[in-house]
Formats: structure tokens, C-alpha cells, sequence
């Protein structure tokens, strides 16, 4: 029995043995070189899917950005040619540019209600300063050194 256990002992460090080994380590090296290989490309191609997928969603935006910035063209056009028209003329004529054409009357309303202001009283101007007074130089020096207002004001 002890033979047994000797003979085993030494079938371990055969030659024989040590190749299977060393094959199945290069086996094992291969394999692990391959699923570095197809982790690389799984994460290569996933990447390339979620770039796909953000430029869609980004050509999806300036598609909608495109068609609204096409409709606002078609309306500034379509106001371009209402403004060179003679239409448009005649209505900033009337309307804006007070323009009256031969025999007509233009008529401007003074107030709403007109209790106040009859058509026989003549009109009135009142005047008054819309700006500031300008202090004197003495003025701006006190506030500059004391940090108050001048007395007597």
C-alpha cells in the first residue's frame, strides 16, 4: 500500500503531468484573454448604442427646432409681402400717420367722458421740472465727508 502512495506521489511530478498543467494554464490564458476581448467589445458596443441613441434625441430636437424657425420664416414672409403691399400703406396711412385722403375730415377724440374739458375752453399747459435739482458744490462735499445730507435740508 505504501507503493500505492509512493507511486502516486511521483505520477503528480511526472513530466506527463506537469504538460497536462501547463496546457491547461495556457487554456486558461487563452480563455481569459478572450472574454477581456469580448468585455472590451460589449462595453465598446454599448457605448456606441447610447452615442447612437443621444444623437437621435439630439437630431430629434433641431428637427423640431428647424421646423419651427421654417414656419417663423413663412410667417415673416408672408408679413414682408403684406408690408410692400398698398393695403398696408393705406392702413399705417390712416391709422398711424393721421392721413386723411381729398374731402375727408380727420376726427381726434380729447377725452373719454368730455365732462371736463368742453370744446369752446381752451386748451391748457401746465409746465413742470422733470428732473432733479442739481445741488450745489458745497452740498456734494459735505455728504462726501460727513456721509449725511447738508443741514437744513
Amino acid at each position: 500500500m505504501s507503493d500505492t502512495i509512493l507511486n502516486s506521489g511521483a505520477d503528480e511530478n511526472s513530466p506527463a503531468r506537469q504538460k497536462l498543467g501547463q496546457q491547461l494554464t495556457s487554456i486558461q490564458v487563452m480563455l481569459a484573454v478572450a472574454l477581456t476581448i469580448g468585455l472590451v467589445l460589449a462595453l465598446n458596443f454599448s457605448s456606441r448604442i447610447s452615442l447612437d441613441r443621444d444623437l437621435a434625441r439630439i437630431h430629434a430636437e433641431f428637427s423640431r427646432e428647424i421646423d419651427a424657425l421654417l414656419a417663423r420664416q413663412g410667417e415673416l414672409i408672408a408679413e414682408l409681402d403684406y408690408v410692400k403691399s398698398d393695403a398696408y400703406v393705406e392702413y399705417w396711412a390712416r391709422d398711424e400717420g393721421k392721413m386723411t385722403r381729398d374731402g375727408e375730415f380727420l376726427i381726434l377724440p380729447q377725452s373719454v367722458g368730455g365732462a371736463d374739458l368742453a370744446p369752446s375752453s381752451p386748451r391748457r399747459w401746465v409746465e413742470f421740472q422733470t428732473t432733479p435739482p442739481q445741488p450745489r458744490n458745497w452740498e456734494l462735499w459735505w455728504a462726501l465727508f460727513f456721509d449725511e445730507a447738508p443741514p437744513g435740508q
